[in-house]
């Protein structure tokens, strides 16, 4: 049924069906009885699916990515189908728009997207308020408590010299409201991010959060999104200031700026020009980088796994090679709500 629904929405933009169907689920999820319903149908329990990592309670290890709730308008939502934690974002100080439309795209033939979507978001103050008023409504059922994990970045007119500014007013608003932190500086999709990606700039922005978070009364867990085309010298890199920096976890990965092996023609990919390619083809690679990092951290930092997971299959993969939860975003897309009861049932079928 989803997949007659998926084709004929896939005749759409991408960007105004995304809103489209989140704004039909947000109407649904209003009349408790059909909420009830979409919750019987689409949330899977088990105690085995549970998880303690970062000192929080998952209630199963399947994750949405950030990006795909940008403004935290939808996690009574994503609640009902079943995630075990959202992560808002990329939220940055200012609201800023983001990049000029058409910006999302769709490779069915190779069940991905490339998307340029910029950091579009409210702001954070905006966000941190949305989330204020959401964790008071959730103390009335804090049995199902869904966690959230605040993905941070720089404006797009923000230097680089200046970013470590921008990630310290994200992570102090939003400190109160979420129950874990993100830095992410591997999106391509903002001029010049990924040079924070340096050991150097890494450090300074890292270890200035990190201060500020063990001058807390009860800190905040920490991670860093890397991307996925990084060098082995690099993640080493990585590894080697996670460790100095006493991060609580990484996040791998990001999207890719690799188009290598698409089924995609050419020509459409040079029509469709720039951006961050996720899906399908990045499950390879991030399945690899997954692994590298966990041999070189031996274990001793969690790792939550992103890109290219469609199936419990995909989910058993990652967490085979190292990885502590795992996340999607575009097997949300192509698969359905479906998506993580299939893949939680699967989890618990060994």
């Amino acid at each position: 049924m989803y997949k007659l629904v998926r084709d004929f929405l896939f005749h759409f933009p991408p960007e105004p069906v995304h809103h489209f169907s989140m704004s039909m689920l947000h109407t649904a999820c209003s009349v408790r009885p059909i909420k009830k319903i979409i919750i019987k149908n689409f949330s899977y329990h088990h105690p085995s699916l549970e998880k303690e990592l970062f000192g929080l309670h998952f209630k199963n290890p399947v994750g949405l990515a950030a990006g795909f709730d940008k403004n935290a308008m939808y996690l009574n939502e994503l609640e009902a189908l079943g995630f075990g934690y959202v992560e808002i974002g990329t939220v940055t100080p200012k609201a800023q728009p983001g990049n000029e439309q058409p910006r999302v795209f769709r490779l069915p033939k190779d069940k991905a997207l490339i998307n340029r979507m910029g950091f579009n978001n409210e702001g954070v103050n905006s966000v941190a308020a949305r989330l204020s008023t959401w964790n008071n409504s959730r103390l009335q059922t804090p049995d199902s408590r869904l966690m959230i994990g605040g993905n941070i970045g720089k404006n797009k007119i923000t230097a680089n010299e200046d970013a470590w500014k921008d990630y310290e007013i994200c992570f102090s608003e939003l400190f109160d409201v979420v129950d874990y932190f993100v830095v992410n500086v591997s999106s391509p999709n903002t001029p010049g991010l990924r040079e924070l990606q340096e050991k150097e700039s890494l450090r300074k922005i890292l270890s200035h959060l990190q201060n500020i978070n063990q001058s807390k009364q009860k800190s905040k867990p920490l991670l860093l999104k890397i991307a996925p085309d990084l060098t082995k010298e690099q993640l080493d890199d990585i590894v080697d200031l996670s460790f100095e920096i006493k991060l609580d976890g990484l996040v791998a990965t990001n999207t890719t700026i690799g188009r290598s092996g698409l089924r995609t023609p050419d020509s459409q990919l040079q029509t469709i020009g720039a951006g961050g390619l996720s899906g399908k083809p990045l499950t390879a690679r991030s399945t690899e980088v997954v692994q590298y990092l966990s041999q070189q951290t031996k274990n001793q930092i969690p790792i939550i796994a992103s890109g290219g997971i469609f199936t419990g299959d995909d989910a058993k993969e990652k967490l085979n090679a190292g990885a502590s939860l795992v996340q999607i975003w575009t097997g949300f897309i192509y698969e359905g709500p479906a998506i993580v009861k299939n893949i939680c049932k699967t989890l618990i079928s060994d």
